[in-house]
C-alpha cells in the first residue's frame, strides 16, 4: 500500500476511491482507500477525535492512523513503533468496521458534516484560546521565552501537557511545576478570574474581526506538516496544526474559557457557540 491521500485538510467530507487494503483491527476491519476525506485519531498526539461517517455503506465505527513498514507489515494506532512521518514507511488512514470490503473496490466515503464543523470549530476557538492566554500571562515571565507568531511568551507550547478537542470546545491542561519554574514562569498569586476574562475579552474582539483561517498544506499524504493560520487584527497568528479548521473566526459565534487550578495543573475549557 502507499500512502494515504488525504482531502480533510481542504475542508472535503466525502470522495470516491478504491480499497487498497484490509487490515485486521482487533476483532473488526480496517479498510484502508487509496484517497479519503476522513481526518483519522493521531497516534502521538490524540487531540481531535476521529470523523463518523461511512465507507461504502458501512457505517466508521473508528478511524485511526496505520503504518506500513518497508517490509509490507502493518501497523495501527498506539502499537505503530515508530515517529510519525518517519521515511521509508507508508502512512495510512485506517477505516473501522464491522464487515469487511473486498480489495479493489469501488466505494463512497461520506464524512459527517455537522460532526466535523463541530470539532473544526472547536479546533480553531482552541488554537485561538491559546494565543489570547499566552497574552494574558506575558508578564508573568521572569526570563526569555519563546514567543508564539503574536510576540507573547509561548506558555502553552512550554506548559501544555494534553490537549482534547470536543465538538464545539476544548479541554486543555497545563503543567505549572518546578520545570516552568525555571523557564522563568511564576504562578504565584494567579487570579484565574481576571486571566479568563482577559482571555475573553481578546476572544471577543477576534471573533468580531471574522479573521480569515487557513491550512496551509504542503503535501497530500498524511504526515505532511500542515499549518494552521489566522489573520488576526495584531498579525498573522500560526500553529502547526494536523487538524481541521473553520474558515473564518466569525464561524464560532460566542468563544470563552474557564480556568480551574489543581494539583499544580491549569485547565482551560474552552467553548463556542
Amino acid at each position: 500500500m502507499r500512502s494515504t491521500v488525504v482531502t480533510f485538510p481542504q475542508g472535503l467530507v466525502a470522495g470516491r476511491s478504491t480499497i487498497v487494503g484490509v487490515v485486521p483491527v482487533g476483532d473488526r476491519h480496517g479498510l484502508v482507500a487509496a484517497e479519503t476525506p476522513f481526518h483519522p485519531l493521531d497516534h502521538t498526539w490524540p487531540d481531535q477525535p476521529a470523523d463518523r461517517g461511512a465507507i461504502g455503506g458501512l457505517p466508521v465505527v473508528d478511524c485511526v492512523t496505520g503504518a506500513q513498514s518497508n517490509t509490507g507489515e502493518v501497523f495501527v494506532g498506539e502499537a505503530i513503533p515508530v515517529r510519525r512521518g518517519t521515511e521509508g514507511w507508508e502512512w495510512l488512514v485506517v477505516h473501522v468496521t464491522e464487515t469487511p470490503l473486498p480489495v479493489g473496490s469501488e466505494v463512497e466515503l461520506e464524512v459527517d458534516p455537522g460532526f466535523r464543523a463541530a470539532l473544526s470549530a472547536g479546533h480553531t476557538a482552541c488554537h485561538l484560546a491559546a494565543l489570547a492566554l499566552n497574552a494574558a500571562l506575558a508578564a508573568r515571565w521572569r526570563k526569555e521565552a519563546p514567543l508564539d507568531r503574536l510576540g507573547h511568551p509561548d506558555f502553552d507550547q512550554a506548559a501544555i501537557s494534553s490537549s482534547r478537542i470536543e465538538p464545539g470546545g476544548s479541554v486543555d491542561v497545563y503543567r505549572l511545576g518546578k520545570s516552568l519554574r525555571k523557564k522563568g514562569f511564576s504562578a504565584e498569586d494567579l487570579d484565574l478570574e481576571l486571566v479568563a476574562r482577559q482571555v475573553n475579552d481578546r476572544l471577543e474582539e477576534w471573533v468580531a474581526a471574522d479573521a480569515p483561517v487557513r491550512v496551509d498544506v504542503p503535501g497530500p499524504g498524511l504526515t505532511a506538516r500542515r499549518t494552521w493560520h489566522c489573520a488576526l487584527p495584531e498579525g498573522e497568528a500560526s500553529i502547526p496544526c494536523g487538524g481541521t479548521h473553520v474558515t473564518g473566526t466569525a464561524e464560532l459565534g460566542r468563544v470563552e474559557v474557564a480556568l480551574s487550578l489543581a494539583d499544580s495543573a491549569l485547565t482551560m475549557r474552552t467553548t463556542c457557540g
